[in-house]
């Protein structure tokens, strides 16, 4: 279950700025599903997967994953970034477009916490971005090296969906990522009864900001290397060998 998101609370003099013109349909096309594997040294989604299964907490209490949830989510993190396991509800908010307006969406709104360069609101259904809980006493992101536009690796089975803090919601929820994260994962991307209800690790690189945030090519080139050093910084060495840590 979707719930309002706290953007149009803390944004409410945007929202009261005209609401942009919805793209032609052909710049309102969703991102091209990415393969898993970009090439022969990829960092898969098992070898993610593996490197978080352990949680060093970071949260001082739980997350839910919907309103009427109980409170089961806790955000853990290493050196290097932040993660947590939880829903995908889809988050379409922002630029209108022909799948993310307040026909399509009942929760809709034009305004992301977060926006492009050129001060645009940022488009769910083209750019791969994740949504983080608001500042609260469970948890503050900007405390751990996490702002609008750190690169984030999204996991869900055997795909990895590179993507952007572009969002933030309610103080007590946590799961929610654009229309086109969804896409890239093979979920079903629908704002109405699309996601999935369990199953989703969200792992986002500390201090890993680009200032383009509607580049999702830089995201993707930037969350590669970021997931070969996360994974190979803390990966044992064969015996006999020094361990390699990439810089």
């Amino acid at each position: 279950m979707r719930v309002p998101s706290l953007t149009l609370a803390a944004a409410g003099a945007a929202l009261l700025a005209p609401a942009a013109l919805p793209e032609p349909a052909t710049a309102a096309q969703p991102t091209e599903r990415r393969p898993v594997v970009h090439g022969e040294d990829a960092v898969t989604a098992a070898d993610l997967l593996a490197r978080v299964g352990r949680c060093a907490k970071l949260s001082h209490s739980r997350y839910r994953t919907d309103a009427d949830s109980p409170a089961t989510v806790r955000v853990c993190g290493t050196r290097d970034a932040v993660f947590w396991k939880a829903d995908l509800d889809i988050d379409c908010d922002g630029r209108p477009s022909s799948r993310c307006n307040r026909r399509t969406d009942p929760l809709f709104t034009t305004a992301t916490a977060f926006q492009a360069s050129d001060g645009r609101q940022l488009n769910a259904a083209t750019l791969p971005y994740i949504v983080v809980p608001a500042p609260s006493h469970r948890w503050n992101f900007h405390a751990h090296g996490v702002r609008g536009g750190s690169v984030a690796a999204v996991v869900y089975h055997d795909r990895v969906q590179y993507a952007v803090v572009g969002d933030t919601g309610p103080r007590d929820i946590i799961g929610e990522a654009s229309y086109a994260t969804a896409r890239g994962l093979g979920v079903r991307p629908d704002p109405r009864d699309g996601g999935v209800p369990s199953g989703v690790t969200y792992i986002v690189f500390r201090d890993s900001r680009i200032s383009h945030l509607e580049n999702h090519a830089a995201a993707v080139k930037k969350g590669e290397w970021l997931a070969r050093r996360f994974i190979e910084k803390n990966r044992p060495a064969p015996a006999g060998k020094p361990r390699h840590t990439l810089r």
